[in-house]
């Protein structure tokens, strides 16, 4: 199997839900806010209004609309970009939810 072959089957693994969700991005003590356009168990699909490069580390938060349920926070990596306009697709594995 073809490493990109693999590549796709590995995404496959994990469900995505789509769900266009307000994040917080928190980079180098800077909070920027973006959306969450995608998520599964081991990562999610983020639009944001600044660059970032692979390898960068933040922590993502998506707070709840309900007062029942806990929101998402979790430590993140990028591991692709792609350039949107004036703003930036981000893929971002979870390394640890807190």
């Amino acid at each position: 199997m073809s490493e990109h072959e693999r590549d796709y089957a590995e995404k496959r693994d994990f469900i995505r839900m789509r769900i266009d969700a307000d994040v917080s991005l928190i980079h180098a003590g800077q909070e920027i806010a973006g959306t969450c356009v995608d998520l599964s168990s081991s990562g999610m699909q983020v639009q944001a209004p600044r660059q970032f490069t692979v390898g960068d580390l933040l922590t993502v938060r998506i707070d709840s609309e309900h007062a029942a349920l806990k929101g998402l926070e979790a430590d993140t990596e990028v591991v692709w970009t792609k350039a949107a306009g004036e703003e930036q697709q981000l893929g971002l594995k979870i390394l640890k939810m807190r």
